[in-house]
């Protein structure tokens, strides 16, 4: 993984020493709350409901078992010994101090490690795949060159106040891991025809209020163009974007208004007019930048290991864990484990520090000290033996990380909602333990299969319940909580926006409507059918019928 170098070092320690001072003269007057917010949101630091919040970026996703143990300690020195895995593949803590901050940024800071640009109207954490530089379908690994876009955008002096807040996504994989369809930026590596790298630009993707998906604004962008073509992208959007309402604010509004075509011809007008030896991507500092993402020292393995196809056939929860829990890599004897944060009746993604630090641990033993946090809000660990597997599944175990569930209903995706954010509307985390317990039955989940189920506290849709299969909005209605449901989204390479099914339900009955709703898919599924495509090929109407028939 990336390592700093001496600027690196300078800059991020840099940065603390400012923030210290700033909230010094927070706490002793000289500067008001006001003045204060647009410093702390660019140093990742909300003010909820209860505390000040802290989100830490992980960038790409990508963090070595010291940085995760080093996490853990902030749990319990800062926190109430724990932390909360992000769709942003960050990490947030709810229950900071504000005279504390600049102390736990010092801290992150001994480790490579920072908050800033996880919050305010600037470029935020750009994310991943969660296996990238292991799995099996990669073209490449994209790490490197998310690197090079966090370096280009960590305060861009041109773009660090923009209309609105800006999320980039990159995929190396035609199987999209990294939802790329639904961000402002998305990238796809594809490879040409002579083998040469080059990327798919998607612009105009996003949730909250007005969901859309990107449109493609390039089929083709030669490596070497990356950086410059980002630049013209935010050069357009920082001119014409909308500054005078926050909710028309976002790239996906200005792509929408001004149409495909016309965008795309003035991204590529100031691409070309752009002097590009000043932005251009110097091939040897990607060469550099790569370096530092070279794999680990790959054994040479067998890829069929006897004791595990004997585990499989004899235990059906290792087989269950398996299929659910493991990847294919790109290595023959090496696998991608998941550790599931979405135990049943938890709070989906909260990681206890004895679990940070169990996964820490494990990393080290079995899998080169590397660990990436998931779109999802679980951790992965990329490398690990396949012989390994029944040790590490047993570990797992032991810390209530072995949940069969990844990518099943089970593995619910859900902001912190009322009981956290001043902006939310509705609680999420009940919601979820309750239609988590009324799926404790892993079997049940398998049957199932595929179904991702998201939920969202408010309209913002952090919890993005927009592409879920299955979505469900919180919001308020005269005082109390109500559901609206969604269904049919994807964020994956077939990417759309859920389709509200009817009248919301009150927070007594969202979980029984959810479960009609997966009882429905089950009675009119064809043979091997998921559930996506059974929506799909029969539209809401048999749905509609369990839910609201006689209502």
């Amino acid at each position: 993984m990336y390592r700093y170098d001496e600027f690196d070092r300078n800059f991020v320690d840099a940065r603390v020493a400012q923030f210290r001072d700033q909230v010094a003269r927070r706490l002793d007057g000289t500067i008001t709350e006001d003045e204060f917010k647009p410093m702390r949101l660019m140093n990742g630091l909300y003010h909820q409901l209860h505390a000040y919040m802290l989100r830490v970026a992980v960038p790409y996703g990508t963090m070595s078992s010291r940085q995760l143990n080093v996490l853990a300690d902030i749990a319990d020195k800062y926190d109430r010994g724990y932390g909360h895995w992000t769709t942003r593949q960050n990490i947030q803590y709810n229950w900071i101090k504000l005279e504390e901050t600049a102390d736990i940024l010092d801290r992150l800071a001994g480790v490579e490690m920072h908050a800033i640009q996880t919050s305010g109207n600037c470029i935020r954490n750009t994310t991943t795949d969660a296996y990238a530089g292991a799995a099996a379908d990669e073209l490449a690994d994209p790490r490197p060159v998310c690197e090079l876009i966090r370096q280009w955008s960590s305060l861009h002096p041109e773009f660090t106040y923009l209309p609105r807040k800006f999320k980039i996504a990159v995929t190396g994989s035609p199987n999209d891991r990294a939802a790329v369809r639904v961000h402002d930026i998305g990238l796809r590596m594809h490879l040409n025809e002579k083998g040469e790298r080059g990327w798919e630009v998607l612009v105009g993707g996003g949730q909250g209020r007005t969901p859309m998906v990107a449109v493609t604004v390039r089929d083709w962008l030669a490596e070497a163009d990356l950086l410059p073509y980002l630049t013209a992208v935010m050069r357009v959007y920082n001119l014409i974007g909308r500054r005078d309402n926050k909710y028309k604010a976002r790239i996906k509004i200005l792509v929408h208004e001004m149409g495909a075509e016309a965008f795309s011809a003035a991204v590529e007008k100031e691409f070309a007019e752009a002097p590009k030896e000043t932005v251009e991507v110097d091939a040897r500092e990607l060469a550099r930048i790569s370096s530092y993402f070279a794999p680990p020292a790959w054994e040479t393995l067998a890829a069929f290991v006897p004791e595990i196809e004997e585990k499989k056939l004899a235990d059906r929860d290792f087989r269950q864990w398996l299929s659910a829990n493991t990847a294919a890599h790109k290595v023959p004897g090496y696998t991608i484990v998941n550790a599931s944060f979405k135990p049943t009746g938890g709070i989906p993604g909260d990681a206890t520090s004895g679990q940070m630090r169990a996964v820490a641990s494990l990393a080290d033993e079995y899998s080169f000290g590397e660990v990436r946090v998931t779109h999802a809000q679980n951790l992965t660990m990329p490398h690990v033996r396949t012989r390994d597997l029944i040790e590490v599944w047993e570990k797992l175990k032991e810390q209530g990380l072995a949940e069969a569930n990844i990518g099943l209903i089970g593995d619910i995706i859900s902001c912190p909602g009322l009981d956290y954010c001043a902006l939310a509307t509705a609680r999420s985390i009940p919601v979820a333990q309750e239609i988590s317990t009324r799926f404790a039955d892993i079997k049940k989940q398998h049957d199932v299969g595929p179904l991702k189920l998201n939920i969202s506290g408010c309209i913002n849709a952090c919890g993005h319940h927009h592409v879920g299969h299955i979505g469900i909005l919180g919001v308020d209605k005269k005082g109390k909580e109500f559901y609206q449901i969604t269904l049919g989204g994807s964020s994956a390479e077939n990417a759309s926006i859920g389709k509200i099914l009817g009248p919301g339900f009150g927070a007594d009955d969202i979980a029984g409507a959810v479960e009609t709703v997966v009882d429905t898919y089950l009675n009119v599924r064809e043979q091997g059918e998921e559930f996506l495509h059974t929506y799909r090929r029969l539209g809401a109407a048999p749905f509609k019928e369990a839910l609201y028939a006689g209502n």
